[in-house]
C-alpha cells in the first residue's frame, strides 16, 4: 500500500468481502495520513466518534476515519483524552468531513480543532449537557425537550436588492424536514445554506446492547429506500465479527436484491423529475411502471420494499423457478417501456430546455467536494464499488460505470437511464448463473470484535461500523450515508439558478435527510 505512512502499523483485518485494515494513529499521523490520501486523489468514507471511558479511563473518546483506498478500506483510529476530547480538523482535504466532525461534536462532546463550529445535529430544545453517544448519559425525560425557538447562526448574504426565502423544515408534500435558506437576487440564488438534522431518530443508540442477528432489522430501517444496501452492510460487518460465510447462493440473492432495489428507485426519480417539469405523462408512466416492480417485489419475496430480505448469515427467502421466470418477463417489459420514454425524454423540447444546464456541479467541484454516488458520476467521478472493490458476486458479475460529464440534472438523469439498463442486465445474469445450494449460515456473536461493510447503494456506498463488546453484543454501530458526501454539493449546484428550479435540483439529487440524521 504505497500512499500508507510507514509509522502507522497497519492491522489487515480477516473475513471481510473487500480488503480492510485498521489503524491505531496519533494526531500528527493521521493529518499526514489524510494528506497522503489526498494526494493520491482518493477519499474519505466516514467519520465518526466513539465513547471509550468504560474500557479505559485514560483513553476517554476516539475518532474513527474511514477511507477507500485502491488497496481497500482502511480505518483510523484516533485515541482522545477524557479532559481535552480535541482532534484534528479534516476539512480542508476533506470539506465533506465537516458536518460529520460538527456531528462528533453534538453526539459525544469531542470536537475538532478548527474548522465550523456550530451545531449540525443539535437544535435549541437539547439539554446543554446531553450527548447521546456517551455511555453515562441517561435516558432523557421528554419534558426536557421542551420546544424552543433557535437563532440558527447562518451565513448572511449582505447587498441591496439581497433578500432571504426560508423553506423547510416542514414540507407541503410527504418528504422527510430539512430547511433551506436561500438568499436570492429577484429569482437568481445568490446562495443556499442547508440546516438538517431535524429527522434526529437515536438508531445510534438503539443498537448499543443488541445482538448481532437483531443489528440488521434496525440497520435497514435508516433510510427506507435503501433497506437492502444497509441490510447487506451491515451483514457484511456482522459476518466479520462472527467469521461467518454466507453460502454463495445467498450472495447472489442479494445481489438480486440490491438491483432491484436500484431500479425501483431509478424509476420513481425519473418520473418525479417529469412532475418537476410540467411532464405529468412522465410521472404517470414511471410510477406505474414503479408499481409494478415493487408488486412484483412482493409476491416473489414477500415485501414490497424488500426488508428484512437480507439478514447476517445470508437471506432469509429462496428464488424458485416461477419467480425467477417471472422476474425475467419483467425484466424485458421494463428495458422495453423504459427505452421509449427515454426516446420521449430526449425528444421533448420543453422537458430539455428545464434539464440542461440547470444545477451544475461541474468535473472539477464533485471531485474537491468528495462527490460520490450516482450524482458524482454524472459528473465524471468514477467511484462505484461495484467495480473498484467488488464483493462476491460483483467480482464474477463485471457490472459496467455509467457516467456523464456535463453534471446538470440532464446528466443525472441520462446516469439514471444507463443504470436502469445495466442493472437490467445484471438481473437477467444473476439469475442465469445463479448457484444452487443453501440460502443462510449461522452467525454466532463474538466479543471484542470490530467489523465493516460497504456496499454500493443505489445512491451511493454506504458504510456500516460495528463493534461488540466483552459480552458479545454490539457496543457501538455507525451506519453512513453516502448523502453526508453529497448534500454540501446542492447547496453549490443551486446558485446561479432560478429558485423555482430549486425542487427540480434537488430531486436529481434525491438525498436522504433521515440517512444521515441517526
Amino acid at each position: 500500500m504505497q500512499i500508507l505512512e510507514q509509522s502507522i502499523v497497519f492491522e489487515p483485518l480477516p473475513g471481510h468481502a473487500s480488503p480492510t485494515w485498521a489503524a491505531r494513529v496519533d494526531a500528527q499521523a493521521l493529518r499526514a495520513f489524510c494528506a497522503a490520501v489526498h494526494a493520491a486523489e482518493r477519499r474519505l468514507v466516514a467519520l465518526w466518534g466513539s465513547d471509550e471511558r468504560d474500557r479505559d479511563a485514560q483513553l476517554g473518546f476516539a475518532l474513527h476515519a474511514a477511507f477507500d483506498l485502491a488497496e481497500g478500506l482502511v480505518c483510523l483510529t484516533l485515541p482522545l483524552s477524557t479532559e481535552n476530547p480535541e482532534f484534528p480538523d479534516l476539512s480542508l482535504p476533506f470539506p465533506a468531513a465537516e458536518r460529520m466532525q460538527r456531528a462528533v461534536r453534538d453526539t459525544i462532546g469531542a470536537r475538532p480543532d478548527a474548522g465550523d463550529q456550530r451545531p449540525w445535529l443539535r437544535h435549541a430544545n437539547w439539554p446543554a449537557d446531553y450527548y447521546p453517544l456517551r455511555r453515562d448519559t441517561p435516558e432523557v425525560n421528554g419534558s426536557r425537550y421542551a420546544a424552543s425557538n433557535e437563532d440558527y447562526a447562518f451565513v448572511r448574504v449582505e447587498g441591496d436588492g439581497v433578500h432571504e426565502i426560508a423553506v423547510g423544515p416542514i414540507h407541503a408534500g410527504i418528504i422527510e424536514p430539512g430547511h433551506f435558506r436561500f438568499s436570492a437576487m429577484g429569482e437568481s440564488v445568490l446562495r443556499l445554506e442547508e440546516r438538517l438534522g431535524w429527522t434526529h431518530k437515536g438508531i445510534e443508540r438503539r443498537f448499543v446492547g443488541m445482538a448481532l442477528a437483531e443489528g440488521a432489522k434496525l440497520a435497514g430501517r435508516v433510510s427506507g429506500d435503501t433497506t437492502v444496501a444497509y441490510a447487506w452492510a451491515y451483514s457484511q460487518a456482522a459476518e466479520a465479527i462472527s467469521g461467518a460465510m454466507p453460502p454463495p447462493r445467498a450472495l447472489w440473492l442479494r445481489a438480486l436484491l440490491l438491483e432491484r432495489e436500484r431500479i425501483a428507485n431509478h424509476l420513481g426519480d425519473l418520473g418525479y423529475l417529469g412532475n418537476d417539469v410540467a411532464l405529468s405523462f412522465g410521472l404517470m408512466q414511471f410510477m406505474r411502471l414503479r408499481e409494478d416492480w415493487i408488486r412484483l417485489n412482493a409476491q416473489v419475496f414477500g415485501h414490497r420494499l424488500l426488508m428484512d430480505r437480507i439478514v447476517p448469515g445470508g437471506v432469509a427467502v429462496d428464488l424458485d423457478a416461477a419467480g425467477a421466470q417471472a422476474l425475467l418477463a419483467q425484466g424485458r417489459t421494463i428495458r422495453h417501456e423504459v427505452r421509449k420514454l427515454k426516446a420521449i425524454y430526449d425528444e421533448h423540447a420543453g422537458l430539455q430546455d428545464r434539464f440542461l444546464t440547470t444545477g451544475r456541479v461541474t468535473a472539477q467541484l464533485a471531485k474537491r467536494l468528495g462527490v460520490i454516488g450516482l450524482v458524482g458520476r454524472a459528473s465524471a467521478q468514477w467511484w462505484d464499488l461495484r467495480c473498484d472493490h467488488p464483493c462476491a458476486p460483483y467480482d464474477q458479475l463485471a457490472p459496467r460505470i455509467s457516467t456523464e460529464r456535463n453534471g446538470d440534472v440532464a446528466a443525472r438523469v441520462l446516469v439514471r437511464f444507463a443504470e436502469i439498463a445495466e442493472a437490467l442486465r445484471l438481473i437477467e445474469t444473476i439469475i442465469s448463473e445463479m448457484p444452487a445450494g443453501n440460502i443462510r449460515s449461522e452467525v454466532r456473536s463474538s466479543a471484542d470484535r470490530r467489523g465493516y461493510g460497504w456496499i454500493e447503494g443505489w445512491r451511493g456506498d454506504v458504510l456500516v461500523a460495528l463493534e461488540t463488546g466483552h459480552d458479545g453484543k454490539i457496543r457501538r454501530g455507525h451506519c453512513h450515508d453516502p448523502s453526508w458526501q453529497n448534500w454540501p454539493a446542492l447547496e453549490h449546484a443551486a446558485i446561479d439558478n432560478i429558485v423555482p428550479d430549486f425542487p427540480l435540483i434537488n430531486k436529481s439529487f434525491n438525498l436522504s435527510y433521515s440517512g444521515q440524521d441517526l
